[in-house]
């Protein structure tokens, strides 16, 4: 492949649209290339999906693109948005280091996706920062994004990863990255708010617009499409949120201009999936407050919706914007209750079930039960095996839970070697734990990339056991509760 490919692919869509309105909605920005560049990792299933072959996306030309190299012919740019961090209005913001290339029309409905580098470089958005990524971040982005995936639940995605003898600097000068971000679109919440409190509802209406004709083009004459718009983005937060508190995923830095108006997960910094189950986890050791703690991510989702349903204040009514969020709490409550029965290996979720979730979840937090593991090996468990009960100090008390437990399980229309099958899909054997990123970041900064592509290939289908895989199939090791990240990592 040449770069070709993708002057005769990519479109400007998003440039086009917003062409007239100068640079209200962007900048053009030109990437900064990393010298002596290097592949670290090709996600050649995603390339496939978006038509593009192993040879096409390694094509020496393409390495160039993918580190920075910039093409005359290419209209990349970086989008201006505000946000609320932390609670608190940050006034504008932006891709600080995020540089778009164009966007791919994919399939036979030339659906369009996002090709976006990652630390190629600043933009007018970087203020103080150099707008570059470090190898470590982008590692953890890179298999995080595909981790996600690869559970089922919406998010970014990532083409590739490169890096090279650009050095960075840091707490230490560490070799900077970039990544090739795939996304269905990088609109976020703080895009509504920057015009919103710009007091430019011309500008919201435009946005509004841009995305319906873009992902709901079925809307685009349908008097009730701006309610249609913010209703999808509360119900697809609402699933989002409740997948991730599935799988113990927490994101750190829920902040508005982090939230997806399509609601796919998006800016992988200082996430983590729980290892031991407390509901009081902080994956960010920016978080002082804990306000993004694991339990937290529901309300403050909510929170984030309202901040993005006032700037639609200037499109609908306050009795539709109030009947938007106020589908919030079922629609989570139904996608949660319906993914933990299933985990429990029951066909349906039943009003009685609330007591048996929460006994065990409660169980499961007081004795600092493993999270991932407990589930995946109750897929095997059974009056037959036992073996379970070892997870628990208190084993009369998960003997009376286990009874209860097998009692539903034993009323429904189906047997165990079925029931475990349909929980193994259910419940992953593998999820991207920090110590696992650490141990691919560490041989990658030696230039070994290896484990890198180990763990490429394992979250991709992480409901797989796979013996080459063996060591991340147990507990974590000691040292795993040490690693702290934060807004910088």
């Amino acid at each position: 492949m040449t770069t070709h490919f993708f002057r005769n692919r990519l479109s400007q869509n998003f440039f086009d649209h917003f062409k007239s309105s100068g640079n209200l909605f962007y900048s053009s920005v030109v990437p900064q290339p990393i010298d002596n560049p290097a592949w670290v990792s090709c996600n050649f299933d995603l390339a496939d999906s978006l038509g593009i072959s192993a040879d096409e996306l390694q094509d020496p030309s393409n390495l160039l693109l993918m580190s920075g190299s910039h093409f005359d012919d290419t209209n990349s740019i970086s989008l201006v948005y505000s946000g609320h961090q932390f609670g608190q209005w940050a006034g504008q913001l932006g891709d600080g280091r995020a540089i778009t290339l164009g966007e791919l029309p994919v399939g036979e409905s030339s659906e369009l996706w996002d090709i976006q580098l990652k630390g190629a470089g600043k933009t007018p958005y970087s203020r103080f920062g150099d707008g570059r990524a470090v190898l470590r971040s982008s590692i953890r982005e890179y298999l995080c994004s595909e981790a996600m995936h690869g559970l089922g639940i919406a998010t970014t995605r990532a083409l590739c990863l490169t890096t090279g003898e650009t050095g960075v600097v840091r707490e230490t000068i560490e070799p900077a990255a970039i990544v090739c971000r795939v996304a269905r679109s990088h609109i976020r919440f703080g895009h509504f708010e920057h015009f919103h409190y710009s007091n430019n509802p011309q500008s919201v209406k435009q946005l509004a617009d841009y995305l319906i004709g873009r992902h709901f083009s079925d809307w685009s004459d349908n008097p009730k499409r701006y309610y249609l718009l913010l209703q999808s983005c509360v119900l697809s937060t609402a699933k989002t949120i409740a997948q991730w508190q599935s799988v113990g995923f927490c994101h750190g830095v829920m902040n508005t201009d982090n939230m997806s108006i399509l609601g796919d997960t998006i800016d992988y910094g200082p996430f983590g999936f729980l290892d031991t189950y407390d509901p009081g986890f902080i994956c960010n050791h920016s978080d002082h407050q804990g306000r993004y703690s694991f339990q937290n991510q529901p309300s403050v989702a909510l929170w984030n919706l309202n901040a993005l349903a006032t700037c639609f204040s200037s499109l609908l009514d306050t009795s539709e914007i109030t009947d938007c969020l106020q589908q919030y709490e079922n629609e989570y409550l139904s996608h949660y209750r319906q993914i933990m029965a299933k985990k429990l290996g029951l066909l349906e979720y039943t009003q009685s079930d609330e007591q048996l979730i929460n006994q065990l979840l409660v169980m499961m937090a007081n004795e600092r039960v493993d999270y991932t593991l407990f589930f995946r090996k109750l897929c095997d468990f059974s009056e037959q095996n036992q073996s379970l009960r070892d997870y628990f100090i208190d084993r009369d008390k998960f003997d009376l839970w286990s009874k209860d437990y097998l009692l539903r399980v034993k009323a429904q229309d189906l047997g165990d070697e079925q029931r475990q099958q349909a929980m193994q899909q259910v419940n992953p054997a593998y999820v991207l734990r920090n110590y696992m990123a650490q141990d691919a970041i560490k041989a990658a900064e030696n230039g070994d990339f290896s484990e890198v592509e180990l763990l490429l290939t394992i979250l991709k289908d992480p409901f797989v056991s796979r013996p080459e895989a063996e060591k991340y199939a147990g507990l974590p090791p000691d040292w795993a509760s040490e690693i702290t990240v934060s807004c910088s990592s």
